[in-house]
């Protein structure tokens, strides 16, 4: 992919944390979230390239979100790619004025990125000290012991984070009697992968259920800096309770699993999820984070952080950018 493509990528996520600023602390996560959809499919539609949407916030009914299937870009050009999309990594953070919102994207050639419906999955992501030493199917505790030998590091000095959230209690619970250390986050686990990922942070794995498109823009991370990842898609009757209503969605995500070639349950490596290092991964903040400030304001202008990762020159960078009124 070439760095004139990489660059156009990241000012989607860009556009997308701008817009989605004019909506952080007013209680309106929908109002956030229908922001940055649309500056992010309005930059999309402007760059030179055969895009299609292979996972991001549902399928085409479900418009006016970037839908699953959707085509992008301006369909000229040689390059075809495969897009990952989360416009807001957090809305309830936007909404609530919490720091570690960001607008997410990650992008392949053609083929590269698994398709896979929007629907809950469980992962575990780890750096590349630990790349092949963990396994999903693996209890936690094995994991922690396994994870203990590959960095050559104390279970007690493990950290392992997880989102908070009830249907990780029981697991939050499990780490901290076995004597690992739990980092909870409230949402978005890009960023806690990402941090996983990158050595100078203290987070030694991601583990929980979380939601699939935010999976396979992590596993691209993962893939593009030299970490490791694995995932299962899990029904919702499982992840959110069994309920009536939560069966009936299971059921759907089934069907959709079944159309789509894939097996619900089974565990994917990372060379399933992105069968290629020519992977882009952009990050834009719309509220600070521990890797780079949030969009900012002053009379005159606005300022923008992006976070652009090259798997392709296994590389990252952070762009900063300032808008003059």
């Amino acid at each position: 992919m070439s760095d004139e493509l990489a660059s156009a990528i990241a000012s989607v996520t860009e556009v997308a944390a701008i817009a989605a600023f004019d909506w952080v602390g007013k209680q309106d996560k929908n109002a956030a979230d229908k922001a940055a959809v649309e500056a992010m499919r309005n930059r999309l539609n402007e760059i030179d390239f055969h895009g299609k949407i292979v996972i991001g916030e549902g399928e085409i009914d479900e418009a006016p979100m970037l839908y699953i299937g959707e085509q992008v870009g301006t369909q000229s050009g040689n390059q075809g790619l495969d897009i990952a999309v989360d416009p807001i990594d957090g809305t309830r953070m936007v909404a609530c004025n919490e720091q570690n919102a960001i607008a997410v994207l990650a992008a392949a050639p053609t083929g590269s990125l698994l398709q896979a419906p929007d629907m809950y999955m469980e992962k575990i992501v780890v750096g590349a000290a630990a790349k092949g030493a963990v396994h999903l199917s693996h209890p936690i505790e094995k994991n922690l012991e396994l994870l203990s030998s590959a960095l050559n590091k104390p279970i007690s000095h493990l950290s392992i984070a997880i989102l908070d959230k009830p249907r990780h209690e029981h697991i939050i619970k499990t780490i901290r009697n076995f004597g690992a250390n739990v980092i909870t986050i409230p949402d978005g686990d890009v960023l806690a992968s990402l941090l996983t990922i990158l050595p100078e942070h203290p987070i030694d794995m991601m583990y929980g259920t979380g939601g699939a498109p935010e999976g396979i823009i992590s596993a691209a991370i993962a893939r593009a800096l030299g970490g490791d990842m694995q995932a299962r898609l899990i029904p919702r009757d499982k992840a959110k309770g069994d309920s009536e209503e939560n069966r009936l969605l299971a059921a759907q995500e089934a069907i959709r699993c079944q159309q789509m070639g894939i097996e619900i349950g089974e565990v994917l490596s990372l060379e399933q999820m992105v069968n290629t290092d020519d992977v882009i991964f952009a990050a834009t903040a719309i509220t600070p984070t521990v890797l780079m400030g949030g969009v900012s304001t002053d009379a005159y202008s606005r300022i923008s952080n992006t976070l652009l990762v090259s798997g392709r020159s296994r590389s990252l960078k952070i762009i900063n950018n300032r808008y003059f009124n």
